[in-house]
């Protein structure tokens, strides 16, 4: 079958979108990456549970505040959320991904416009994929979700997908979408009250915007997207373990698998739309 015009120019655009995003996302991955230590020695908090392993270091003089960073890792100040991750006082980069997170955003864009077409709905996506990247990048780096990100997201997502079902040429629901925002949420927080050491509380938060983005295609996209993520998280786990970097106990950053789990969902419940 041909592809219609309209939604290979939608392809592309959405690929330059995700490019231009993606080029912004450096600076606030490296201000958000703040280990969960550091942010609770700051607010002398004390957490029982089973110990964690290492998270990156943090180097002398970059400063926390408010859940980001402050200070490059000469303890420069370092101010502003978009663009490279770049100190001028330094005159170097002080994190990677200026190329690869314009790179991966592009091609994750350019997959869900290609997959959903010219529907309102493909708005929505389109808006809330760069922080789904940046949201993985941060927990990649430092296992941590920010709050600034994962409750937001999914108050956009619901209040977006509001908007698109009030569109013509729309497929999906957004009654669902809230339903599914509230079971994942829910069945989330169940693990994480059943082991609190695997399952995050940033995880339960993050599950608000995937189960919101998953049921606007209906419960056999929530189901599909919730039993990917624990697949590949668990082929992940396999993989740690075959070469000997892993065992029962090791903890991984389990909000990438989420949001790839989420994004195979979606892309099979808005190709079978």
């Amino acid at each position: 079958m041909t592809t219609p015009p309209s939604d290979l120019t939608l392809t592309a655009v959405a690929a330059l979108w995700g490019a231009v995003t993606g080029a912004l996302l450096p600076r606030a991955a490296y201000r958000f990456s703040v280990p969960p230590e550091e942010e609770q020695d700051e607010n002398d908090e004390q957490a029982d549970g089973p110990e964690m392993p290492e998270v990156p270091e943090v180097p002398e003089g970059r400063e926390a505040g408010g859940g980001w960073l402050a200070a490059c890792p000469a303890g420069h100040p370092f101010r502003g959320w978009l663009g490279r991750a770049y100190c001028r006082r330094c005159a170097d980069t002080v994190a990677p991904g200026a190329l690869l997170l314009p790179v991966l955003t592009a091609l994750l864009c350019a997959a869900l416009a290609m997959a959903t077409g010219v529907r309102p709905e493909s708005a929505v996506w389109l808006a809330l994929a760069p922080v789904g990247v940046l949201l993985a990048v941060v927990d990649i780096r430092v296992r941590r979700l920010p709050d600034p990100l994962t409750l937001p997201l999914a108050v956009a997502a619901l209040a977006l997908l509001g908007l698109a079902a009030l569109l013509p040429e729309h497929v999906g629901d957004w009654t669902t979408a809230l339903l599914g925002a509230l079971a994942l949420g829910a069945g989330y927080l169940v693990l994480h009250l059943v082991n609190p050491g695997g399952m995050a509380f940033g995880d339960v938060k993050l599950a608000l915007g995937m189960g919101a983005v998953l049921g606007w295609y209906g419960w056999p996209t929530v189901m599909l997207g919730t039993f990917a993520a624990f697949l590949f998280g668990a082929l992940y786990g396999g993989v740690l373990f075959v070469v000997g970097r892993g065992g029962r106990g090791t903890l991984i950053a389990f909000g990438p698998f989420m949001l790839v789990g989420t994004l195979a969902g979606l892309l099979v419940g808005a190709y079978a739309a």
